[in-house]
């Protein structure tokens, strides 16, 4: 596990914590690496709620689908980022979303409740532990916040438009890298592909945006 403290270290979940601390964290929370190849699933919706992950390696997607099939696109997950915490901490008896793993990856996965538990040796570094989960909460909260405004505009220009307007405001640029190709970018807005690419190509014409690729540069 100690090739992954420099990861482990950018997450806002180790934020604060040196190699010792995270070492002796990882013993108290016995936490366990675990590896799935490609399109495996981690977890599926319906499963018990109470695990904590951490990617390591590769990528995970987060999504929801209805009972008619159609699938919304939460979030894809770098190494260092989280998936489960909200579902974990509210205890939720179940998910209801489905995470993949989008490469092959390694994970790390954290029983919560062990987060809440004071550990028998009391460790100083545990408060701290605690103290970036409440972090990590809010900031999830104002995430959920921004994609609400993004889903709640009414045309699909508008959708994209507040979408790449946060991304640029997160990036502290014009040119926008998407984590998304432009299936998962529909389903994360929740539009049809075909009519969002056309959308796409009417906004380069009005010179509003130039595109190559997942590059989205943003016109003055």
């Amino acid at each position: 596990m100690r090739q992954y403290f420099d990861i482990l270290k950018k997450s806002p979940l180790f934020f604060g914590l040196s190699d010792q601390e995270i070492e002796s964290m990882l013993q108290c929370l016995r936490g366990k690496q675990a590896a799935y190849k490609k399109n495996e699933s981690v977890f599926l919706a319906g499963s018990p709620a109470g695990e904590i992950g951490v990617v390591l390696e590769g990528r995970v997607e987060v999504s929801r689908s209805d009972l008619f099939g159609n699938r919304a696109m939460l979030a894809k997950l770098s190494p260092g980022e989280l998936f489960g915490e909200a579902f974990a901490c509210a205890e939720v008896d179940t998910l209801p979303v489905d995470v993949v793993s989008a490469d092959q990856s390694i994970l790390l996965l954290i029983n919560y409740r062990r987060i809440l538990s004071v550990c028998p040796s009391a460790c100083t570094f545990h408060s701290r532990f605690v103290e970036n989960m409440l972090k990590i909460l809010a900031r999830k909260n104002l995430y959920l916040n921004g994609k609400i405004e993004v889903l709640s505009a009414r045309t699909i220009r508008d959708k994209l438009t507040a979408y790449l307007n946060a991304q640029a405001l997160k990036e502290s640029s014009r040119c926008v890298t998407l984590p998304f190709n432009r299936q998962e970018l529909a389903d994360y807005l929740s539009v049809d592909r075909s009519a969002m690419s056309r959308e796409i190509s009417a906004m380069q014409r009005d010179g509003l945006i130039r595109v190559s690729g997942r590059q989205f540069w943003i016109q003055d």
